[in-house]
């Protein structure tokens, strides 16, 4: 079969492991140029060869590209694999991580409606939700993380969706999916998890009931600090209005990121278990340390939802956030800036460790009382482990805190 012939795409679902649908799933078998991986496409215009060509096309009976705005053969291949790996139906790629979710929210929700949110999701999620939905007209409804009780409470006949952020940064509380599903169905409202910091090696949200799962994918996905992408899945019915949304606004990624995300997927599974195995460790060795006050990892049993993260998490990832007992933000300051091995900087599930003191990288423009009301603490540090030796982790920090 052709390339372009749609029945030649590897459809590998949940029979296959999960390294086999990052290598081979949403993949033609045989390639253009008989090349082993999808070319990229640097092209805004796809031609047709005649009238009948483009007839076929407007009538939807030709599947191909016609102008970049809408899709790229390389980006198809990503979405597929994508959609394989979440368990879902259709992903639609964007072009980062915010604008997947500014791209679902835009196209599902109009001036009156209502969104709930918990407040530990990713601020700057909060932030477009509240200062830019708000603009239009939309309700946004900030409810304590993993309070349940308050957000039925908060549930009005206007409520359009259900919003989370699970394990959520920099906290680290995971939500009961299966609480969160219930009350959605029971009200008749949609359900939207930003996965991020499960990925799909930790957790598939789909399969419990959620209506949409969002990555940001220049995290764990892509997984080499080196590009910015986003990403929605879920059944073909329900983003129809969101693929139309992201034609129209162009909200699209580039040929040369699709690239990259495409062969970072292929390494997705064996990275996410150095993440997972790094993670743990580094946050155990930390819980033991006498200069540190206290660890948020779920993969610990003194975090508030370890319970839930056993039971529904087949890892904890690679996040691990701690606060350094009787320090002053300069102090905590001195213990980011004397490890060796992580970088200080912003993001995370790369393969390259990354550390940031919150208060300063991410939360600098909050006054002091914004960020006691959001949990950031002036010694805290937050942790993105990468896929380092971990012997060589638990070094790093053992000399850095030593000091």
């Amino acid at each position: 079969m052709p390339p372009s012939d749609p029945a030649s795409h590897n459809t590998t679902q949940d029979t296959s492991g999960l390294s086999t649908r990052a290598v081979h799933a949403g993949e033609d078998r045989l390639k253009l140029g008989h090349s082993i991986t999808d070319p990229i496409f640097c092209a805004s215009t796809y031609t047709f060869a005649n009238s009948q060509a483009v007839l076929e096309y407007v009538e939807g009976d030709l599947p191909r590209e016609e102008y970049g705005r809408y899709g790229n053969p390389t980006e198809k291949v990503v979405e597929r694999k994508l959609a394989a790996l979440d368990g879902g139906e259709e992903a639609i790629l964007f072009s980062a991580g915010m604008t997947a979710l500014s791209g679902l929210l835009l196209a599902k929700l109009q001036s009156g409606d209502e969104i709930v949110l918990f407040d530990e999701c990713y601020h700057r999620t909060r932030q477009f939700c509240k200062d830019y939905l708000g603009k239009f007209g939309v309700v946004t409804h900030q409810i304590p993380a993993c309070d349940y009780e308050r957000m039925e409470a908060a549930i009005s006949p206007a409520t359009k969706l259900l919003i989370s952020e699970s394990p959520t940064n920099p906290h680290l509380s995971v939500v009961d999916i299966e609480r969160f599903v219930a009350l959605g169905r029971k009200h008749g409202v949609e359900t939207l998890i930003d996965a991020t910091l499960a990925t799909p090696y930790n957790q598939r949200p789909l399969a419990a009931g959620v209506d949409y799962v969002l990555h940001s994918c220049t995290k764990y996905l892509a997984g080499h600090n080196d590009l910015l992408a986003g990403v929605v899945i879920g059944s073909s019915e329900k983003l129809e209005a969101v693929r139309k949304l992201r034609g129209v606004a162009g909200l699209i990624n580039g040929p040369h990121n699709a690239y990259l995300l495409l062969r970072g997927l292929k390494t997705f599974e064996l990275r996410m278990r150095r993440h997972n195995e790094n993670g743990l460790a580094l946050a155990e060795f930390l819980e033991a340390h006498p200069r540190v006050e206290k660890v948020y990892y779920p993969g610990l049993p003194s975090h508030k939802d370890h319970d839930v993260a056993k039971r529904d998490l087949a890892g904890f990832g690679g996040l691990v956030t701690f606060l350094v007992k009787d320090a002053s933000e300069e102090e905590t300051a001195a213990v980011v800036d004397a490890v060796r091995l992580p970088r200080i900087g912003p993001s995370l599930g790369g393969v390259e460790s990354l550390i940031e003191q919150p208060l300063l990288m991410s939360y600098h423009d909050f006054t002091p009382a914004e960020r006691q009301a959001a949990g950031i603490r002036d010694n805290m540090i937050r942790v993105s482990c990468g896929i380092e030796n971990t012997e060589d982790l638990i070094a790093d920090f053992q000399q850095a805190l030593d000091r």
